[in-house]
Protein backbone atom coordinates (compact mmCIF):
# COMPACT_ATOMS: atom_id res chain seq x y z
CA UNK A 1 0.00 0.00 0.00
CA UNK A 2 3.04 2.34 0.29
CA UNK A 3 2.54 3.52 -3.70
CA UNK A 4 -0.71 5.17 -2.11
CA UNK A 5 0.77 7.83 0.25
CA UNK A 6 1.74 11.07 -0.52
CA UNK A 7 4.32 11.29 -2.58
CA UNK A 8 5.31 14.48 -0.58
CA UNK A 9 5.79 12.36 2.63
CA UNK A 10 7.80 10.28 0.60
CA UNK A 11 9.67 12.58 -0.54
CA UNK A 12 10.72 14.13 2.54
CA UNK A 13 13.45 13.05 5.35
CA UNK A 14 14.00 12.54 8.93
CA UNK A 15 16.25 15.50 10.89
CA UNK A 16 19.80 14.75 9.55
CA UNK A 17 20.44 15.82 13.38
CA UNK A 18 18.35 13.14 14.68
CA UNK A 19 20.01 10.44 11.82
CA UNK A 20 23.35 11.38 12.70
CA UNK A 21 22.61 10.96 16.66
CA UNK A 22 21.01 7.95 15.90
CA UNK A 23 23.60 6.41 13.62
CA UNK A 24 26.43 6.79 16.42
CA UNK A 25 23.94 5.84 19.74
CA UNK A 26 25.62 2.74 20.08
CA UNK A 27 29.18 3.33 19.54
CA UNK A 28 31.22 2.54 23.02
CA UNK A 29 33.13 5.63 24.77
CA UNK A 30 31.19 7.96 22.26
CA UNK A 31 30.95 11.52 23.80
CA UNK A 32 28.08 13.63 21.81
CA UNK A 33 27.88 16.96 21.11
CA UNK A 34 25.05 16.65 18.93
CA UNK A 35 21.54 17.20 20.56
CA UNK A 36 20.11 21.04 21.49
CA UNK A 37 18.87 19.65 24.71
CA UNK A 38 20.00 21.87 28.04
CA UNK A 39 21.95 20.18 30.69
CA UNK A 40 20.31 22.06 33.08
CA UNK A 41 17.06 21.11 35.27
CA UNK A 42 13.69 22.15 34.93
CA UNK A 43 13.18 24.89 38.17
CA UNK A 44 11.75 23.17 41.18
CA UNK A 45 9.07 25.49 40.86
CA UNK A 46 8.00 25.23 37.63
CA UNK A 47 7.70 21.72 38.21
CA UNK A 48 6.05 21.78 41.84
CA UNK A 49 3.30 23.77 39.78
CA UNK A 50 3.11 21.16 37.34
CA UNK A 51 2.33 19.06 40.77
CA UNK A 52 -0.14 20.42 42.28
CA UNK A 53 -2.14 21.15 38.63
CA UNK A 54 -2.18 17.21 38.42
CA UNK A 55 -3.34 16.95 41.88
CA UNK A 56 -6.06 19.28 41.31
CA UNK A 57 -7.17 17.34 38.40
CA UNK A 58 -6.53 20.45 36.32
CA UNK A 59 -6.37 17.70 33.39
CA UNK A 60 -9.00 18.39 30.92
CA UNK A 61 -8.91 20.04 27.49
CA UNK A 62 -8.13 24.04 27.93
CA UNK A 63 -9.58 26.86 25.21
CA UNK A 64 -8.10 25.87 22.34
CA UNK A 65 -5.80 28.69 22.12
CA UNK A 66 -4.71 27.72 25.83
CA UNK A 67 -5.47 29.20 29.32
CA UNK A 68 -6.50 32.53 29.13
CA UNK A 69 -4.07 33.61 32.23
CA UNK A 70 -0.89 31.87 29.92
CA UNK A 71 -2.12 33.82 27.13
CA UNK A 72 -1.84 37.14 29.00
CA UNK A 73 1.48 36.11 30.86
CA UNK A 74 2.88 35.31 27.59
CA UNK A 75 1.71 38.63 26.34
CA UNK A 76 3.27 40.69 28.77
CA UNK A 77 6.22 39.07 28.51
CA UNK A 78 6.62 40.07 25.20
CA UNK A 79 5.59 43.58 26.12
CA UNK A 80 7.74 43.77 28.81
CA UNK A 81 10.99 42.15 27.44
CA UNK A 82 10.84 43.13 23.68
CA UNK A 83 8.22 45.92 23.49
CA UNK A 84 5.84 43.79 20.94
CA UNK A 85 2.21 44.52 22.03
CA UNK A 86 -0.51 41.71 21.25
CA UNK A 87 -3.98 41.23 22.38
CA UNK A 88 -3.89 37.70 25.16
CA UNK A 89 -7.45 37.10 23.70
CA UNK A 90 -7.08 37.02 19.76
CA UNK A 91 -3.37 37.29 18.86
CA UNK A 92 -1.87 34.13 20.63
CA UNK A 93 -2.08 30.64 20.37
CA UNK A 94 0.07 28.41 22.85
CA UNK A 95 1.52 25.67 20.65
CA UNK A 96 2.74 21.87 21.50
CA UNK A 97 6.55 23.23 21.17
CA UNK A 98 7.45 26.00 18.47
CA UNK A 99 7.86 22.93 16.25
CA UNK A 100 3.86 23.05 15.90
CA UNK A 101 3.90 26.75 15.92
CA UNK A 102 6.26 26.73 12.63
CA UNK A 103 3.50 24.22 11.60
CA UNK A 104 0.61 25.84 12.18
CA UNK A 105 2.02 29.18 10.68
CA UNK A 106 3.39 27.65 7.32
CA UNK A 107 0.42 25.97 6.87
CA UNK A 108 -1.95 29.12 7.03
CA UNK A 109 -0.03 30.88 4.95
CA UNK A 110 1.75 29.01 2.71
CA UNK A 111 -0.13 28.12 -0.69
CA UNK A 112 0.50 26.03 -3.71
CA UNK A 113 4.13 27.23 -6.22
CA UNK A 114 4.13 29.53 -3.29
CA UNK A 115 8.15 30.36 -2.52
CA UNK A 116 9.69 30.82 1.63
CA UNK A 117 13.37 32.43 1.40
CA UNK A 118 15.51 31.34 4.51
CA UNK A 119 18.56 31.43 5.47
CA UNK A 120 21.64 28.67 4.76
CA UNK A 121 22.36 27.02 6.82
CA UNK A 122 19.07 26.42 9.02
CA UNK A 123 17.22 24.35 10.91
CA UNK A 124 15.98 21.51 8.86
CA UNK A 125 12.37 21.54 10.70
CA UNK A 126 11.45 24.32 8.03
CA UNK A 127 11.96 22.63 4.54
CA UNK A 128 9.92 19.60 4.76
CA UNK A 129 6.71 21.93 6.08
CA UNK A 130 7.16 24.03 3.47
CA UNK A 131 7.83 21.39 1.03
CA UNK A 132 4.26 19.34 2.51
CA UNK A 133 2.65 22.40 1.67
CA UNK A 134 3.36 22.49 -1.90
CA UNK A 135 5.97 24.95 -1.85
CA UNK A 136 9.08 26.11 -2.51
CA UNK A 137 12.19 26.57 -0.02
CA UNK A 138 14.39 29.13 -1.66
CA UNK A 139 18.03 28.90 0.84
CA UNK A 140 20.19 31.50 0.54
CA UNK A 141 23.85 31.74 1.02
CA UNK A 142 24.92 33.44 4.27
CA UNK A 143 28.59 31.58 4.42
CA UNK A 144 30.27 34.93 3.40
CA UNK A 145 27.80 37.14 5.76
CA UNK A 146 29.20 35.60 8.87
CA UNK A 147 25.64 33.45 8.53
CA UNK A 148 23.29 36.74 8.80
CA UNK A 149 20.37 37.19 6.29
CA UNK A 150 21.06 40.46 4.65
CA UNK A 151 19.09 43.22 2.71
CA UNK A 152 20.61 42.74 -0.42
CA UNK A 153 20.69 38.59 0.21
CA UNK A 154 16.70 38.84 0.32
CA UNK A 155 16.46 41.07 -1.94
CA UNK A 156 18.02 39.37 -4.80
CA UNK A 157 16.00 36.47 -3.85
CA UNK A 158 13.20 37.93 -3.73
CA UNK A 159 10.08 36.84 -6.61
CA UNK A 160 6.68 37.70 -7.88
CA UNK A 161 5.79 34.15 -5.95
CA UNK A 162 7.87 34.74 -2.39
CA UNK A 163 5.19 34.22 0.06
CA UNK A 164 7.18 34.26 3.51
CA UNK A 165 10.46 35.04 4.77
CA UNK A 166 12.16 33.16 7.55
CA UNK A 167 14.50 35.05 10.09
CA UNK A 168 15.55 32.65 12.98
CA UNK A 169 17.43 34.67 15.50
CA UNK A 170 19.53 33.37 17.59
CA UNK A 171 20.00 30.63 14.89
CA UNK A 172 20.25 27.34 15.17
CA UNK A 173 22.64 25.82 14.04
CA UNK A 174 25.13 28.75 13.95
CA UNK A 175 24.23 30.72 17.06
CA UNK A 176 24.75 34.04 14.90
CA UNK A 177 22.09 36.74 16.04
CA UNK A 178 20.32 39.88 13.94
CA UNK A 179 20.92 42.93 15.24
CA UNK A 180 19.32 45.61 15.32
CA UNK A 181 20.74 47.47 12.36
CA UNK A 182 20.78 44.43 10.33
CA UNK A 183 16.61 44.10 10.58
CA UNK A 184 15.78 47.58 10.49
CA UNK A 185 17.66 47.29 6.97
CA UNK A 186 14.83 44.16 5.94
CA UNK A 187 12.44 46.25 7.43
CA UNK A 188 12.80 48.95 5.74
CA UNK A 189 13.36 46.67 2.23
CA UNK A 190 9.80 44.68 3.13
CA UNK A 191 7.64 47.30 4.81
CA UNK A 192 5.37 47.70 1.62
CA UNK A 193 5.43 44.35 0.13
CA UNK A 194 3.01 41.69 0.72
CA UNK A 195 5.17 39.46 2.07
CA UNK A 196 4.63 37.36 5.66
CA UNK A 197 7.98 37.47 7.74
CA UNK A 198 7.88 34.41 10.52
CA UNK A 199 10.77 35.41 13.22
CA UNK A 200 11.61 32.57 15.07
CA UNK A 201 13.06 33.34 18.32
CA UNK A 202 13.14 30.53 20.49
CA UNK A 203 16.74 31.16 21.24
CA UNK A 204 15.76 35.02 22.34
CA UNK A 205 16.40 34.40 26.46
CA UNK A 206 19.88 33.07 25.28
CA UNK A 207 21.10 35.79 23.31
CA UNK A 208 24.34 36.58 25.01
CA UNK A 209 24.18 40.24 24.86
CA UNK A 210 21.13 39.92 27.43
CA UNK A 211 19.12 42.40 24.71
CA UNK A 212 17.32 40.74 21.32
CA UNK A 213 15.29 42.59 19.51
CA UNK A 214 12.78 41.39 17.26
CA UNK A 215 11.71 42.53 13.24
CA UNK A 216 8.42 42.84 15.08
CA UNK A 217 8.59 45.92 16.63
CA UNK A 218 10.13 47.75 13.69
CA UNK A 219 7.67 50.35 11.38
CA UNK A 220 5.06 48.36 8.89
CA UNK A 221 6.24 44.73 9.83
CA UNK A 222 4.03 43.92 12.78
CA UNK A 223 1.04 43.19 10.45
CA UNK A 224 2.96 41.05 8.48
CA UNK A 225 4.95 38.54 11.44
CA UNK A 226 4.60 36.02 12.62
CA UNK A 227 6.36 35.63 15.95
CA UNK A 228 7.14 32.35 17.62
CA UNK A 229 8.83 31.79 20.96
CA UNK A 230 8.37 29.35 23.98
CA UNK A 231 9.96 28.12 26.57
CA UNK A 232 11.54 24.64 26.02
CA UNK A 233 15.07 26.57 25.72
CA UNK A 234 15.06 29.15 28.30
CA UNK A 235 13.59 27.33 30.58
CA UNK A 236 15.03 23.95 29.98
CA UNK A 237 11.64 22.51 29.40
CA UNK A 238 12.08 20.87 26.12
CA UNK A 239 9.87 17.85 26.95
CA UNK A 240 7.24 20.03 28.08
CA UNK A 241 6.42 21.13 24.84
CA UNK A 242 5.15 24.69 25.13
CA UNK A 243 5.14 27.01 22.38
CA UNK A 244 3.64 29.84 21.35
CA UNK A 245 2.77 31.61 18.03
CA UNK A 246 1.75 35.32 17.82
CA UNK A 247 0.39 37.24 15.27
CA UNK A 248 -2.22 39.82 14.30
CA UNK A 249 -5.84 39.01 14.53
CA UNK A 250 -6.68 39.23 11.04
CA UNK A 251 -4.02 35.86 10.57
CA UNK A 252 -3.92 34.54 14.23
CA UNK A 253 -8.19 34.19 13.84
CA UNK A 254 -6.84 31.31 10.91
CA UNK A 255 -4.26 29.76 12.32
CA UNK A 256 -6.08 28.90 15.32
CA UNK A 257 -8.49 26.59 13.00
CA UNK A 258 -5.19 24.63 11.93
CA UNK A 259 -3.80 24.81 15.79
CA UNK A 260 -7.28 23.11 16.32
CA UNK A 261 -7.46 19.99 14.14
CA UNK A 262 -4.23 19.51 14.75
CA UNK A 263 -3.87 19.30 18.32
CA UNK A 264 -7.05 20.46 19.59
CA UNK A 265 -5.13 22.49 22.61
CA UNK A 266 -1.33 22.00 24.33
CA UNK A 267 -0.97 19.75 27.59
CA UNK A 268 -3.09 21.70 30.41
CA UNK A 269 -0.51 20.24 32.93
CA UNK A 270 2.42 21.80 30.81
CA UNK A 271 0.38 24.71 30.46
CA UNK A 272 0.40 25.29 34.08
CA UNK A 273 3.61 24.43 34.23
CA UNK A 274 4.37 27.34 31.84
CA UNK A 275 2.20 29.87 33.83
CA UNK A 276 4.61 29.20 36.29
CA UNK A 277 7.54 29.98 34.60
CA UNK A 278 6.49 33.34 33.48
CA UNK A 279 4.75 34.75 36.18
CA UNK A 280 7.28 33.32 38.61
CA UNK A 281 10.16 32.64 36.67
CA UNK A 282 11.73 35.36 34.71
CA UNK A 283 14.84 35.04 36.36
CA UNK A 284 15.29 31.67 35.46
CA UNK A 285 17.33 31.60 31.88
CA UNK A 286 19.99 34.58 33.28
CA UNK A 287 21.82 31.66 35.29
CA UNK A 288 21.63 29.36 32.28
CA UNK A 289 22.65 32.26 29.65
CA UNK A 290 25.80 33.10 32.11
CA UNK A 291 26.84 29.06 31.91
CA UNK A 292 26.30 28.97 28.17
CA UNK A 293 28.06 31.99 27.65
CA UNK A 294 31.20 30.36 29.80
CA UNK A 295 30.99 27.45 27.73
CA UNK A 296 30.71 29.03 24.11
CA UNK A 297 33.63 30.99 25.07
CA UNK A 298 35.83 27.91 25.97
CA UNK A 299 34.85 25.81 23.09
CA UNK A 300 35.51 28.75 20.90
CA UNK A 301 38.85 29.45 21.84
CA UNK A 302 39.70 25.94 21.90
CA UNK A 303 38.73 25.65 17.98
CA UNK A 304 40.43 29.21 17.09
CA UNK A 305 43.68 27.19 19.08
CA UNK A 306 43.24 24.17 16.97
CA UNK A 307 43.64 26.50 13.92
CA UNK A 308 40.11 26.89 12.78
CA UNK A 309 38.00 30.09 12.75
CA UNK A 310 34.48 29.64 13.66
CA UNK A 311 32.08 32.47 13.42
CA UNK A 312 31.40 33.61 16.88
CA UNK A 313 28.27 32.92 18.34
CA UNK A 314 25.75 35.85 19.43
CA UNK A 315 23.55 33.30 21.25
CA UNK A 316 21.81 29.76 21.67
CA UNK A 317 24.24 26.99 22.41
CA UNK A 318 25.87 25.66 19.07
CA UNK A 319 28.80 26.84 17.01
CA UNK A 320 29.15 26.14 13.36
CA UNK A 321 32.63 25.50 12.57
CA UNK A 322 34.40 25.39 9.28
CA UNK A 323 36.48 21.60 8.08
CA UNK A 324 36.84 22.52 4.19
CA UNK A 325 40.73 22.42 4.94
CA UNK A 326 40.56 19.29 5.95
CA UNK A 327 39.24 17.82 2.62
CA UNK A 328 36.52 15.49 3.51
CA UNK A 329 32.39 15.97 3.24
CA UNK A 330 30.63 16.88 6.22
CA UNK A 331 29.03 13.31 6.64
CA UNK A 332 32.66 12.04 6.23
CA UNK A 333 34.63 14.14 8.36
CA UNK A 334 31.84 13.34 11.40
CA UNK A 335 32.00 9.42 10.49
CA UNK A 336 35.31 9.46 10.87
CA UNK A 337 35.70 11.55 13.72
CA UNK A 338 33.41 9.38 15.39
CA UNK A 339 34.69 5.97 14.51
CA UNK A 340 38.05 7.39 15.19
CA UNK A 341 37.99 10.14 17.72
CA UNK A 342 34.82 8.46 19.69
CA UNK A 343 32.81 12.24 19.29
CA UNK A 344 29.82 12.96 17.58
CA UNK A 345 29.13 16.28 15.95
CA UNK A 346 26.27 16.97 13.06
CA UNK A 347 27.55 17.16 9.75
CA UNK A 348 26.50 20.67 8.13
CA UNK A 349 24.65 18.95 5.19
CA UNK A 350 22.11 18.36 7.74
CA UNK A 351 21.35 22.39 7.64
CA UNK A 352 20.94 22.62 3.75
CA UNK A 353 23.44 22.55 0.69
CA UNK A 354 25.06 25.49 2.32
CA UNK A 355 26.37 23.93 5.53
CA UNK A 356 28.42 21.59 3.72
CA UNK A 357 31.91 21.83 4.90
CA UNK A 358 30.77 22.83 7.74
CA UNK A 359 29.87 20.52 11.18
CA UNK A 360 27.53 21.90 14.30
CA UNK A 361 28.89 21.16 17.87
CA UNK A 362 26.60 21.81 20.35
CA UNK A 363 27.79 22.84 23.79
CA UNK A 364 24.38 22.38 25.64
CA UNK A 365 26.43 20.24 27.78
CA UNK A 366 29.02 20.56 31.59
CA UNK A 367 32.15 21.90 31.11
CA UNK A 368 33.66 18.48 31.74
CA UNK A 369 32.38 17.05 28.76
CA UNK A 370 33.00 19.77 26.56
CA UNK A 371 36.51 19.67 27.97
CA UNK A 372 36.91 16.03 26.81
CA UNK A 373 34.82 16.66 24.02
CA UNK A 374 37.16 19.47 22.67
CA UNK A 375 40.74 17.18 23.53
CA UNK A 376 39.00 14.47 21.77
CA UNK A 377 38.27 16.52 18.42
CA UNK A 378 41.73 18.05 18.42
CA UNK A 379 43.80 14.75 18.72
CA UNK A 380 41.43 14.18 16.21
CA UNK A 381 42.71 16.82 14.13
CA UNK A 382 45.99 16.23 14.68
CA UNK A 383 45.38 12.72 12.92
CA UNK A 384 44.05 14.59 9.26
CA UNK A 385 46.53 17.20 9.15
Amino acid sequence: MEHLLNPRIKSIEISGIRTFFNMVADYENMISLTIGQPDFETPAHIKNAAKIAIDQNRTTYTHNAGLLPLRKAATHFLKTRYGLSYSPESEVITTAGASQAIDVSLRTILTEGSEVILPGPVYPGYEPIIKLCGATPIHVDTTNTEFKMTRSLIENALTERTKCIILPSPSNPTGVAMSEEDLADIADLLKNKDVFLLSDEIYSELNFSGTHTSIAQFKGMREKTIVINGLSKSHAMTGWRIGFLFAPVNICKHMLKVHQYNVSCASSISQYAALEALESGLEDPIEMRKEYLVRMNYVYDRLVEMGLSPVKPDGSFYILPSIKQFGFTSFEFAMKLAKEGNLAVVPGSAFSDYGEGYVRISFAYNLDILKEGMDRFERFLDTIR
